[in-house]
């Protein structure tokens, strides 16, 4: 039997739906997993699973959650564009605390659950890198910005790793936009293992999106961390464009890469417009 990676591993968010698929390949590699979230649980637990509720905005209940950690994966927050003040408490504050209790509990790296909307302003046919400065185009980007800035920072300051993944759209096609942006959940679990077990990152943010034809991004930084993504749009593209309305080009919701986030006022949803599908896995 091989050998479990880490001895403890920690997943925040562990209650969404992104959680529910990376609870099960996570747990395999460790020896104690702990999920968390706000919720009272996430329903039946894979071996070396336990789960903790416990809430970002509290820094000693994140010191607590990640006692004897040798990483986290921080996938917790209000995942769409709320008013400032909502946002502020677990998108903002709860990163920070995510980070400062990795520091006092010497966890060695962040895996950070960032998002494409950091830089969601950029038109899709610039065909962008990591390198490019922020341009979020929302609260909830800009919550993104802050996290990848705090994890340079306690990179540079304190030699706490991270690994930033600027998820694209990790949800079912249905829209052309996600025919460039879709993150299957194969992919998504592989991206995330990456960058678990590649041994030195330092601080990194590389895009999380798959191998799709019409990806509007250049993802060469993810190479080094030994992620091929195998699964493409572009299977979906013939019924998805037969079903599309007529393309806009002055809508920024269709130019820019964070879509609908593009084009929604500051402060309202902009999952809202996105027909996401909830195929959140059961236990």
């Amino acid at each position: 039997m091989t050998k479990p990676l880490l001895k403890k591993l920690v997943l925040t968010g562990a209650a969404g739906r992104l959680g529910s698929y990376l609870r099960e390949p996570l747990s395999q590699l460790c020896e104690e997993f702990v999920s968390t979230d706000i919720a009272d649980g996430v329903g039946k637990l894979y071996p070396a699973e336990t789960y903790v509720r416990a809430d970002l905005t509290d820094l000693d209940a994140m010191c607590d959650v990640l006692d004897g950690a040798d990483m986290v994966v921080h996938f917790g927050a209000i995942g769409d564009e709320r008013p400032f003040e909502v946002l502020l408490g677990p998108n903002f504050i709860g990163a920070y605390n995510v980070w400062e209790a990795a520091h006092r509990q010497g966890v060695r790296r962040v895996v950070y659950a960032s998002s494409i909307h950091a830089v969601g302003m950029y038109p899709k046919t610039e065909f962008i890198g990591t390198d490019v400065p922020h341009r979020p185009d929302t609260f909830y980007g800009l919550a993104k910005c802050f996290a990848e800035d705090l994890a340079r920072m306690y990179w540079d300051k304190r030699g706490l790793e991270a690994v930033c993944l600027r998820i694209l759209s990790a949800a079912q096609v249905n829209n052309t936009r996600a025919l460039g942006s879709w993150l299957s959940y194969d992919d998504l679990i592989q991206l995330v293992t990456r960058a678990i077990d590649t041994p030195v990152t330092g601080f990194k943010v590389v895009y999380g999106v798959s191998d799709n034809d019409r990806v509007p991004v250049d993802n060469a930084g993810a190479s080094f961390l030994g992620y091929r993504p195998r699964d493409n749009a572009e299977q979906f593209a013939a019924q998805i464009l037969a079903d599309a309305p007529p393309a806009d080009p002055t809508d920024p919701g269709q130019m820019c890469q964070g879509g609908p986030f593009a084009s929604v006022p500051l402060g309202e949803s902009g999952v809202a417009t996105m027909g996401i599908v909830n195929d959140k896995k059961e236990t």
